[in-house]
C-alpha cells in the first residue's frame, strides 16, 4: 500500500458514509478519499467533494451525475464525475484504491461490493445484505482474490475482535462454542403488541441508542436487522445455525460476544457510535483515533440482557429458516423486506404488514440454487415483483 492510502466511500452521504469521512478528516496525513458515491443526494455529494477533493465522484442516476458535474465546474473542482452502476464498479476496482468502504444501504451496494472484493482490495463490509444475498459466492470470491475482509457492522466487528486470528481454520477446532449476537431491541421492545398496527415511521425510526438511516432504523424496529446481521454473521465466520445466538441487550454498550469451551466469554464493548468499528477497520491492525468518547462504565451502571421474543418478532424467525432453507432464500427475504419497509415508510402500509409480506413471498417462490451472480439477480427481481404485488392487493 501507498504511504497515503486511497479510500473509495461507497455510499458517502449515508450515515456510515458521513461517519467513514469525520474519521477521515481527523487522519488527513493518512488517508485520501479517492472516490464519493451516492444514490441522488447531489447536495451532500457536493459539498463532500468541495471538502475531500476526491479524484471521482459517482452518482446512480444520469440526471443527477450530471447536476453535479455542472455544479463542480462552477465552483471549479476537476473531480471526475460518473454515473449508474458501472460508474460504482469503477470506483470500487480502481487500481489506484487500497480500501473500500462499502456502505451502500440495500441491494444496491452487492456489484459494486463484489467487484472490490474480486479486485482483492480491502473491503469494510458495512452493507449486510451483499453477503446476506450472495452468500458462499461472496465468500468464494474473498477466498480466490485474497481480499481483506474486515466487517463493520458493530456486532460483527465486535465478535471479529473476540475471535482467534486464525478462526476461519474451525470455530470448534479453535475452542469457539458460540456467537452471542446482541441486539438492543429497538424502540419497541416494550412496547404493547396491540399497538404494533398503528406504528408510525416517526416512531420506528426513533431508535433508543443508535443514529441511522430510516430503511435501517425500521428493520432495527422490526429486528429484521438482527436476523440478516444473523445471516451474515454465519457466513463472515463460518458458522452454523446452532453457533449464533441473538441476545436483546437494551444498552447497546456490549456490541457481540464470543463464548469459548473452557467457560470463557470475550466481549467487545464501547459506546454506540460507528466511528468507533470504522476507526478499526481502517487502521487493522493497529488502533487509530476514532473521536469517539471513552465508555465510562461507573455512568452506564447496568447490563441487562433477554431472550428475544419471536412472537413480537417474526422477522428473526424468518431469516433463520431463510439461512437454513439456504439457496436463495435469503435474497428472497431481502428483497421482499426492502419492499415492505419502502411501503412502510411511504405510509402504504401498516407496521405489522411488512413481516407478513416477507412470509407470504417466502412461501410463494420457488427457491434455486444460487450458483452465480445472475441467477442472484433474477431471484431479487422476482421477489420483489411478488412483493409489490401483494402490496398492492392489500391496498384495495
Amino acid at each position: 500500500m501507498s504511504t497515503v492510502q486511497n479510500i473509495t466511500v461507497l455510499g458517502s452521504t449515508g450515515s456510515i458514509g458521513v461517519s467513514t469521512l469525520d474519521v477521515l478528516r481527523q487522519h488527513r496525513g493518512r488517508y485520501r478519499a479517492f472516490a464519493l458515491t451516492a444514490h441522488t443526494n447531489v447536495d451532500d455529494l457536493f459539498r463532500q467533494v468541495l471538502e475531500f477533493m476526491p479524484r471521482y465522484a459517482v452518482l446512480l442516476e444520469d440526471s443527477r451525475a450530471e447536476e453535479l458535474r455542472n455544479r463542480l465546474r462552477q465552483a471549479g473542482s476537476d473531480t471526475e464525475v460518473l454515473a449508474g452502476m458501472d460508474g460504482l464498479v469503477a470506483v470500487a476496482e480502481h487500481a489506484d484504491v487500497d480500501q473500500v468502504m462499502a456502505a451502500i444501504v440495500g441491494a444496491a451496494g452487492l456489484l459494486p461490493t463484489l467487484a472490490a472484493v474480486r479486485s482483492g482490495k480491502r473491503v469494510l463490509l458495512a452493507n449486510k445484505e451483499a453477503l446476506v444475498m450472495s452468500g458462499q459466492l461472496f465468500m468464494s470470491a474473498v477466498k480466490r482474490s485474497g481480499a481483506e475482509l474486515l466487517p463493520i457492522d458493530s456486532e460483527h466487528n465486535a465478535i471479529f475482535q473476540c475471535m482467534p486470528v486464525d478462526f476461519a481454520d474451525g470455530l470448534g477446532r479453535k475452542g469457539v462454542s458460540r456467537i452471542l449476537l446482541t441486539g438492543s431491541g429497538g424502540p419497541f421492545r416494550q412496547l404493547p403488541l396491540a399497538q404494533f398496527a398503528e406504528v408510525t415511521p416517526e416512531q420506528a425510526c426513533a431508535h433508543p441508542n443508535w443514529s441511522m438511516g430510516r430503511k435501517i432504523s425500521v428493520d432495527s424496529a422490526t429486528m429484521m436487522n438482527k436476523g440478516l446481521e444473523f445471516i451474515e454473521a454465519c457466513w463472515l465466520f463460518s458458522a452454523s445455525v446452532d453457533q449464533v445466538q441473538v441476545v436483546v441487550h437494551p444498552q447497546s454498550v456490549i456490541h457481540s460476544m464470543v463464548q469459548y469451551v473452557d467457560g470463557s466469554v470475550l466481549a467487545q464493548m464501547g459506546n454506540p457510535d460507528m466511528r468507533t468499528p470504522i476507526a478499526f477497520g481502517l487502521g487493522w491492525p493497529e488502533r487509530i483515533a476514532s473521536g469517539v468518547a471513552p465508555l465510562d462504565l461507573v455512568d452506564v451502571a447496568r447490563l441487562d440482557f433477554q431472550q428475544p421474543d419471536e412472537g413480537r418478532f417474526p422477522c428473526l424467525r424468518l431469516a433463520r429458516e431463510a439461512m437454513m432453507a439456504d439457496k436463495t432464500a435469503s435474497v428472497v427475504l431481502n428483497a421482499a423486506n426492502e419492499v415492505a419497509v419502502d411501503a412502510f415508510l411511504a405510509g402504504r402500509v401498516r407496521f405489522t404488514a411488512i413481516p407478513a409480506v416477507i412470509e407470504s413471498v417466502l412461501g410463494r417462490m420457488t427457491l434455486v440454487e444460487a450458483v452465480d451472480i445472475d441467477t442472484i439477480l433474477r431471484a431479487d427481481q422476482a421477489a420483489r415483483e411478488m412483493a409489490h404485488g401483494l402490496l398492492t392487493q392489500q391496498a384495495k
